[in-house]
């Protein structure tokens, strides 16, 4: 009897010792996570999140953190690991900051940004704030809780345990998806754009045919107008686009390693 509590108590502590290593790369990817991570989300949800994403990944990942809990003494984990979530919860943020990024861009185009400004948790244009809150709903949509899981799992095939990763690898991984994130918001504000481009041309033109006229006054209701409407227009198609881009970062995210 004694053997036999003492066996179970030996596999109750090694499986708390790997869940702790897999809750130092979750739970670090847990404040950046799309969805799971808003700041709006009370921290103490957030904290049972990242416990469930743990209860569920552990298992998955038993055969390849296992042989190394025993050296958990070393401080190598609690460096490489919140490292590499971190990492991971980056990566996706940069998504959802895509949407941010292209309704600023949009907002400035189209003089948006102060008349239309959201006061939330996150400062920023209103047309920022409707892309980001409908990209979310359409990330949850998409099952964005298993395909975390997934990307958790995978991770330790790409970042072995108790190894930190290498730096420049690392640091291009990161600086492809931002260059990435930047490029892909600007195509998707380029129409907010090229109607500023095309307004202030008709409207320079207009103010040298006729000097007396105030353009300001005349042209501000129309691009505020035109703004609105190409917003109700462009939407249905923009989300779209952006939803199939994010299902392939959700199906690679370590696509830059």
């Amino acid at each position: 009897m004694n053997d036999q509590l003492a066996q179970i108590m030996a596999q109750s502590q090694a499986f708390v010792m790997l869940g702790f290593v897999v809750f130092l790369r979750v739970g670090a990817a847990m404040a950046l996570l799309p969805a799971f991570g808003e700041t709006m989300v009370p921290v103490r949800v957030r904290l049972f999140l990242g416990f469930a994403f743990t209860v569920i990944v552990t298992p998955a990942v038993a055969n390849t953190v296992t042989p190394s809990v025993e050296q958990l003494g070393s401080p190598i984990y609690l460096m490489s690991e919140p490292i590499v979530g971190l990492g991971f919860g980056i990566i996706l943020r940069l998504a959802i900051m895509t949407l941010q990024i292209a309704g600023s861009i949009a907002a400035q185009s189209t003089s948006l940004a102060q008349l239309m400004g959201g006061n939330n948790s996150d400062p920023q244009p209103a047309i920022g704030h409707v892309l980001t809150i409908s990209g979310l709903a359409l990330a949850a949509m998409l099952g964005l809780h298993v395909r975390i899981v997934e990307g958790f799992i995978l991770s330790y095939q790409v970042f072995p345990v108790g190894a930190l990763p290498d730096p420049l690898g690392f640091s291009d991984w990161g600086i492809t998806h931002v260059a990435h994130s930047f490029g892909f918001a600007f195509a998707l504000a380029a129409p907010f754009v090229i109607v500023s481009l095309l307004y202030n041309v008709a409207l320079g033109v207009i103010n040298r045919a006729m000097p007396q006229l105030m353009v300001a006054f005349v042209g501000a209701p129309a691009i505020t107008a035109g703004g609105l409407i190409l917003l109700a227009l462009t939407t249905p198609v923009l989300l779209p686009i952006w939803q199939r881009a994010f299902e392939a970062l959700l199906l690679n995210p370590f696509g830059g390693w």
